[in-house]
This record gives structure tokens, sequence and C-alpha cells, in this order.
């Protein structure tokens, strides 16, 4: 079997977008070659050992020939660059012998049950264009078709551009260009996990991030790729199942995936600040995305705030015209979310962030030391001068303005997504001991913290009521549930006073 490393951009499009684009000039002036129908079935043991080890494995029918392939997993968005082995057989069903030469032989020699079934399928209709672009030579594959599984069929439009010989920035251009004509959107889930997806009905449901993987003796730089892509791939899985049902929680986990991102940005600052498109882009998905912020914040008050009022106050008239008032401000705010995900500019930036992560500037040439030192590193100097920033400026923490309490939330989470992203390179009893303690302190200090953050939004939305042209009782009742809120401030302050200590005095994992 041959071991190539297949280096793939995979980019999503509705079905007469996809068609539409086999006629764009790049295209239509590449050879092309006919069309053909695939049907790829998946297979895994009943324990799903292949699939909990990153492994995938099917079997492709294509114009009367068999092929197998094992597949390595990839957890970022776009750009899929994994390990494969793949070699010819003779029928439909798996050939044991011939995985013999994979990862997969090892992982089904210790399953409980190694008998392979067939889990779901895809069948599409593919064609294949071969394009010179700049210096390099692409592959461009139209696939369109759907997946069947038992629990329900779902179509499939995509577009992979797979670099055959070149450089990834060519690849990488050449998906700038089709989308400045074509819907296209970064893919974040390759073929065999939408089918996974469909078979466990977790598509179109609501996704926390997933853990980062650094591999050992990773550079700080390359971990800061592996870091952002992630986030990148959290948000478009959720930026999906937000498009398809405008779900809350999706859109709450949109706001975590860019806090994470902007997040990655600057705690990896040292090593991006000489390229300016670094804090261009940060600036850019700030401002984009401000309308999430309202969006959300009138989430938390109609799903948390008000029904806790209600239930104080189950007399008070105005309360139920205040969450009608409330109500017609969210559907505004959605709409402003739906127009920003749904807009030409946004599906650019969010390619223009996957190209600068492969391609930009901070990668090449001369580089801060830091790009290239370990990420073991990096790690122990930048979540050592985040936890002292926390411990200074959180001293005497219930008794600051709320401005800077602002500041010291701000911090936690930084920290918290520092020690989320650095995990795995602390895999050692003593060190994930250390790690589970200290996140779990901070949690505790952000919970406290972002307990006392909706107090606040709670007056900002009642404010907002009260200075529109709302009624009377609904202005009364908005400002009678910001100041019911204001009955915690005080617990809510010894709490998180007492949080902070209980941080500082947690060992650090990383030391």
């Amino acid at each position: 079997m041959s071991e190539p490393r297949e280096i793939e951009l995979k980019l999503e499009a509705s079905g007469p977008d996809i068609a539409a684009l086999a006629t764009h000039p790049l295209l239509q002036s590449a050879e092309a070659g006919p069309a053909a129908i695939l049907t790829s079935t998946y297979f895994d043991t009943a324990g799903g050992d292949l699939r909990a080890n990153g492994l995938t494995l099917r079997v492709r029918v294509q114009r009367g020939d068999h092929v197998q392939t094992v597949k390595a997993a990839s957890v970022t968005a776009g750009l899929f660059d994994r390990a494969e082995w793949e070699g010819p057989v003779e029928g439909p069903l798996p050939d044991l012998a011939a995985l013999a030469e994979t990862p997969a032989a090892k992982i089904l020699d210790k399953a409980k049950d190694a008998e392979l079934a067939q889990l779901f399928a895809t069948v599409v209709e593919r064609t294949t264009r071969r394009i010179s672009y700049g210096a390099s030579r692409i592959s461009a594959t139209l696939d369109q078709g759907r997946i069947e599984t038992p629990a329900g069929d779902a179509p499939l439009c995509e577009l992979e551009l797979e670099l055959e010989e070149g450089t990834a920035g060519d690849l990488f251009a050449l998906a700038q260009a089709l989308a400045e004509t074509a819907p296209l959107r970064l893919g974040a889930l390759s073929k065999s996990e939408r089918g996974f997806a469909l078979t466990d009905e977790t598509l179109r449901r609501p996704r926390k991030a997933g853990a980062v993987t650094l591999e050992e003796g990773v550079s700080a730089g390359e971990a800061f790729r592996t870091i952002a892509l992630s986030c990148l791939r959290h948000l478009r899985l959720n930026e999906d199942v937000f498009l398809h049902s405008r779900d809350p929680e999706a859109l709450h986990q949109i706001r975590v995936a860019l806090r994470r991102l902007r997040s990655a940005f600057t705690l990896f600052k040292p090593i991006v600040a000489e390229d300016p498109a670094a804090g261009q882009l940060r600036e850019e998905i700030k401002r984009v995305t401000e309308p999430f912020g309202q969006a959300r914040n009138l989430d938390v008050f109609l799903s948390t705030t008000l029904p806790a009022e209600v239930k104080r106050r189950p007399d008070e008239a105005g309360l139920d015209e205040l969450r009608q008032r409330l109500e017609v401000e969210r559907e505004r705010a959605y709409e402003a979310v739906l127009n920003t995900l749904q807009s030409p500019a946004w599906r650019a930036l969010i390619l223009d962030l996957v190209t600068w992560l492969e391609t930009g500037p901070w990668r090449k040439g001369r580089a801060p030391r830091e790009r290239d030192a370990p990420a073991g590193d990096y790690a122990a100097s930048v979540l050592e001068r985040a936890r002292r920033r926390i411990k200074k400026r959180g001293r005497r923490l219930d008794t600051l303005e709320p401005e800077a309490r602002h500041h010291v939330r701000i911090e936690a989470k930084k920290l918290r997504y520092g020690a989320e992203f650095f995990a795995s390179l602390y895999t050692g009893r003593k060190a994930a001991k250390r790690h589970k303690a200290f996140v779990s302190a901070l949690s505790d200090l952000q919970d406290h913290l972002g307990a006392l953050n909706d107090l606040a939004t709670a007056h900002e939305v009642a404010a907002s009521v009260v200075s529109g042209e709302d009624s009377a009782t609904a202005a009364f009742a908005a400002g009678l549930t910001a100041a019911d809120g204001e009955g915690n401030v005080e617990a809510l302050l010894e709490a998180s006073a007492e949080a902070h200590e209980e941080l500082i005095d947690v060992k650090p994992f990383w030391r």
C-alpha cells in the first residue's frame, strides 16, 4: 500500500452553486477528466475502535474497480493534511490482509470484537480538472451527491483542491479566485466525519471546542497554526448549525470560538507581531462580530435573568410585556448575525484567515526566535506571564471597580484558553493532576466573574428598554429586574475574591 500525505483544501457550497462553479473560466480552461460515479462504503467495528483511534476505513467502487483506503483524522478546518494508506482490493468488503500494512491492523488486533461492519456510504458524481496555477499543479474536484446512513441521508456538495505539485500559496490563491464569484465556505468536516455525525444524529447540534493535540517537539509557530485552525473548525461547525436552525447555543459556541481565536492571537503575539496582517485580521474579526454580542446578551437575559425574575415576582404584569419586546429585539439581533454570516465579506474573511495561517509572512524568512522555539518552553513562559497579570490585577478583587474586574475576567479567559491550548504538552501523571486542579480553580473564578458580568449586562439590557419608546410597564419591569439582581452582587464579589486567592495558591502545572 502507498503512504503519501494528502494536502487538500475543502470548500463547501450548495448544489446549484457547485454546478455553476463548473463553468468558472479557471475550471473551464483546465484539463478535464470524464465524470464518474463513486460509491464509498465506510467500515468500523461495533465498538468504533478505528474511529476512536483517529482512523477511517472505506472501500470505494469506481467503474468496477475497488480501492481500500485508511485515513488519519483531521482536527482542523479547511486544509486536510493527513496520512493515508491506499491500495486495490478484490471486492466491496475490506481486505484484512491489506490492512496489515496500516495502523488499523494493530487497533483491530486489540479490539474486543474486531469484526468490521458497514456504517454508511457516500454516492457522488465526481468531475476532476487539473489546473496549472502560479507555479503549481492543482487538482480541482467537484463532488455532488449524498451521504446514506441508517439515520437518514444528507446532500454532499464540495470542491476539493488538492496540491499535486508546487506550493500551498498557489492552492489558496486559486481558492480565493474561485470564491470571488461563488459562495464557497471553508469546509469543516470530511465526508467520513459528516457520515458519522449523521449516524450519531449530531450533525445539526452545537459543539463545544475539541481538544487541541500538539505533537511532541512541535515548535511554537506550528503550535499557533494548529491552535488557530482548531478554533476555525469550532467556529465553522457551529456556524453551519446556526445557519440551519438559529440555535442559541450554536451562537454561543460561535462567540466562544471567536474569543478563543482572538486569545490565540494575543498569546502568540511575539511570534506574529512583525507581520502587520496579524493585527489587521484580529481587529477585523472583532469589528464584524460586534452584533453577535448583542444577540447573545439578549439570549442570556431571556433564558436566564428574566425567568428567574418571573419566579421571584410571578404577579408582576410588566414582565411578560418585557419578554415580548425583548424577543422582538432578539429577532433583530439574530437577523444582524445572519446577515454577517451570509455575507461574501464574512466568507472571504474566514478564507483569508486560513490562507494567512498557512502562507502568511509570519511563517517565512527571518522571525522572532520564539517562532521556532519548542512549544513547551513558549507555553511555560506565556502562561507564567498571564498568571502574574491575574495575580497582580486581581488583588482585593471584591473592592475593584467594575472596569478593573472586567479586565481580570478577560485575563482569566486568556489564561483558561491557554491552559486548554497547551494541555497536551503536559501529559505526565503529576502534570496532568496539576493541570486539572489549576483549570478547576480557574473555572471557579471565571464562573463568579461571569455571573457579575451577566448582572452588568442585565443593566445594559434594562437601560435599552427604559431609554426606548417602550411602555412604562415594560420599563418598570426592566428596572425592577436589574435592581433585584443587585442583591447577589455582594455575595458574588466575596466568592470571586476567594476564588482568586485559591487560584493563586494552586501549583501551576507548567512549572
